[in-house]
């Protein structure tokens, strides 16, 4: 099943090169490009995307509004926030719903890995962005989880993925999807 993947940022080396990167190492996706926010939208309205890498800093962007209107066109849609900006903004993304962030320095692999993780999990954070979003949690959230929640929880930080949970705990992955969904 093609995957399809809307890159948005207004830098054309950016999106020619991570166009490239991607198609050369990821079977089976489409990949569309948008220079601005406006288009961004407009082709967020027009098609259905599994997954938008999305810039922070292009022409007429809205900051972190961005993420709440296009989970409005697309509620369902997975955002990759691609930035040369520190982690401490993206986190800040990341809470408005995001699903991940990547460095604008990132090698070749990451990049590709970022984008199948996502596919695959459904999230994509670095180590530096789980330990800020773990400081900057209430810890109540996390007491209010149940035994076995605070379990998926702990193996999801350390890197698991929905099949690793599975066989580390002996659950089926739907059981772990729906624990993941649950507000603690």
């Amino acid at each position: 099943m093609i995957k399809y993947i809307l890159i948005a940022d207004d830098h054309d080396v950016v999106l020619t090169g991570t166009s490239l990167i991607l198609e050369s190492r990821i079977p089976d996706i489409s990949v569309d490009q948008a220079e601005d926010y406006p288009e961004t939208l407009e082709k967020i309205s027009q098609r259905k995307y599994d997954l938008i890498i999305l810039d922070i800093n292009m022409p007429e962007s809205k900051n972190k509004k961005m993420i709440s209107e296009i989970k409005e066109i697309d509620p369902d849609v997975k955002i990759l926030i691609f930035s040369a900006y520190e982690e401490e903004i993206a986190v800040q993304y990341i809470k408005e719903g995001a699903n991940g962030y990547l460095s604008k320095l990132s090698k070749v692999e990451e990049i590709s890995e970022a984008v199948i993780r996502i596919f695959r999990e459904g999230y994509y954070y670095p180590s530096g962005i789980v330990n800020q979003l773990l400081q900057d949690s209430p810890l109540d959230s996390i007491k209010r989880l149940s035994e076995r929640e605070y379990q998926i929880f702990i193996l999801m930080v350390k890197g698991y993925g929905n099949l690793e949970i599975s066989n580390e705990m002996n659950i089926q992955m739907s059981t772990i999807s729906t624990y993941k969904k649950k507000d603690p």
